[in-house]
């Protein structure tokens, strides 16, 4: 990572604080020790192969690869990416849709000693497929013969449709030869690239952030974040592949010898059949856990979970609320929620830490609310090509020394008197309304605690009023108007509360807030179906 200037004044001591709050800043701030049992992700996968290559490893749509299959093609396929160059320090392009050839992309990739880097071909536009590829300098790209008339490959990069390798179209011979020669290059190390994830840009491009074997390691072969999966269980593939958590269903389930349910159009069938669920709080309202009678371990993250959907899953299941940005490698604290108790984002994770601090970096006392810096194996290696956005976000670790580094989330925060920390929105997420500082995210909070009330939405319309947006449409919206002016200042309550059927969600399964905006801004808010037909779009991509 290279860093330009720095940008942050240095305050590492925590002389200024009580007692008490010194003690407890390590306490609460640092997650437990704890050693992965692999250095690197796609080795347990191997090795289950191994030792159980009739297991079913993954299935769509009536069709399914056993733990053998799929090591086989992903060998095959890493024979072939080492016939192009590909290995350690190399990415390439995953470019396709939900699918068996894309477990096969990934695994093979990694087993080339290469990141991958997936992206939807069914919903990222073309510029955004070229910026990736040249961002990320992709000497290969995977993808399906379905779609790969859907993918510009510039002069000197190379496609190849992983569906031809399964199904031996191109020749094993010259495959397996470039194999054997790849063999004298260095192995990939747990501070190689993974996968290269890009996120949604301030300026509007995407940014692509390098996440290591070390980070995936951490998360996922560690407890909490192996969220108990094993051999037997299954686990649903729900989410757009190109968002980080998606890696966080296929990675952490295969690596623990379970099966992926790849969905089809249809997540809540899908969701109907497995036995844990990782999705996004919009995603799995839309899942109705009656129905999800194997599922025993769901958890969440990619935005605030509404209380009510938290409170109704964790009376049928171990229900995690998670927090995380992709630059923390998925999720960096997590909690397991029981039903009528305060909601939190927990702790850190095993390795990791969290820091409540002001803006001069300093520790702010047990309570007090400020800005949450992640530390630890969850820290990624970076933004590929922004030497000052790495500056901003990513800085040295003063509590910990060493090289180690830091990343700023932008989520405010404060711990609980019992060492849990409290999401309270984002440093983005504060407004100025009729001149006063409102956290959205804490009128959308009292408004999902109207009855009936699952989801809600609150946006700054203009400099002197906010809107709101709620689901079900049953839900009785001047009630809900009036609960927010019982419970926060006049300032916070909106000036209009809209009952949708649903929220609008984007291709990566978070509430699509620009289409909220464009919502209000349109005037009166049309009847739901536009709404849904956006969800369908969305979720189904």
């Amino acid at each position: 990572m290279t860093q330009v200037h720095d940008p942050y004044p240095r305050v590492t001591a925590t002389d200024h604080l009580p007692d008490a709050d010194r003690r407890l800043f390590r306490q609460f701030g640092w997650g437990p020790a704890s050693s992965p049992t692999h250095r690197l992700i796609h080795h347990p996968i191997e090795e289950y192969a191994a030792a159980h290559p009739a297991a079913v490893a993954v299935e769509h749509l009536g069709e399914t690869l056993t733990y053998g299959q799929l090591d086989r093609h992903a060998e095959r396929l890493a024979g072939v990416l080492a016939g192009f160059g590909v290995g350690p320090g190399d990415s390439v392009g995953l470019f396709l849709r939900r699918s068996l050839p894309m477990t096969v992309g990934l695994l093979g990739t990694l087993k080339a000693g290469a990141a991958y880097v997936p992206q939807d071909v069914g919903v990222a536009p073309a510029a955004q497929l070229r910026h990736v590829m040249r961002t990320a300098r992709t000497k290969v790209v995977l993808t399906a013969s379905d779609v790969a008339g859907l993918v510009p490959v510039p002069e000197g990069v190379a496609l190849v449709n992983v569906d031809e390798v399964m199904s031996g179209a191109l020749p094993a011979g010259p495959a397996q030869a470039a194999r054997r020669a790849a063999a004298g290059r260095r192995p990939a190390v747990p501070d190689d690239a993974c996968y290269v994830l890009f996120t949604s840009g301030t300026t509007g491009t995407p940014n692509g952030v390098v996440v290591t074997h070390r980070n995936v390691c951490n998360l996922l072969l560690t407890e909490p974040g192996g969220l108990g999966i094993r051999p037997g269980l299954a686990v649903a593939q729900l989410l757009n592949i190109a968002f980080d958590m998606a890696s966080w269903e296929i990675l952490g389930c295969l690596a623990h010898g379970a099966t992926l349910l790849i969905r089809g159009r249809d997540i809540a069938a899908t969701a109907e059949r497995a036995d844990v669920l990782i999705a996004t709080p919009t995603v799995l309202s839309r899942i109705d856990p009656a129905r999800c009678t194997r599922v025993r371990t769901v958890a969440v993250a990619g935005e605030p979970c509404p209380r009510p959907i938290a409170d109704t899953w964790a009376g049928a299941a171990d229900f995690y609320n998670c927090c995380g940005p992709t630059e923390t490698t998925i999720v960096n604290t997590m909690h397991r929620h029981t039903p009528g108790t305060r909601l939190t984002i927990g702790r850190p994770t095993p390795n990791n830490t969290v820091y409540v601090l002001d803006d001069r970096l300093s520790p702010l006392p047990m309570g007090e609310v400020g800005e949450m810096w992640a530390g630890g194996d969850c820290v990624s290696a970076g933004y590929l090509d922004n030497p000052a956005l790495n500056t901003e976000r990513y800085a040295p670790d003063p509590f910990r020394g060493g090289g180690a580094m830091m990343f700023r989330t932008r989520d405010l925060g404060r711990w609980t008197p019992e060492g849990e920390l409290e999401h309270l929105g984002r440093t983005d997420d504060q407004v100025k309304v009729r001149g006063f500082r409102v956290e959205l995210d804490s009128v959308s909070a009292v408004l999902e605690s109207v009855p009936g009330c699952r989801q809600a939405v609150t946006l700054r319309r203009d400099e002197r009023s906010l809107v709101s947006f709620v689901t079900p449409a049953d839900v009785d919206t001047d009630a809900a108007r009036r609960a927010v002016s019982a419970a926060l200042p006049y300032y916070c309550t909106p000036a209009e509360v809209h009952a949708l059927d649903a929220l609008p969600v984007t291709a990566r399964g978070k509430t699509d807030r620009a289409q909220l905006h464009r919502l209000a801004a349109a005037g009166p808010v049309p009847a739901p179906a536009p709404v849904m037909s956006a969800v369908a779009q969305g979720v189904v991509s």
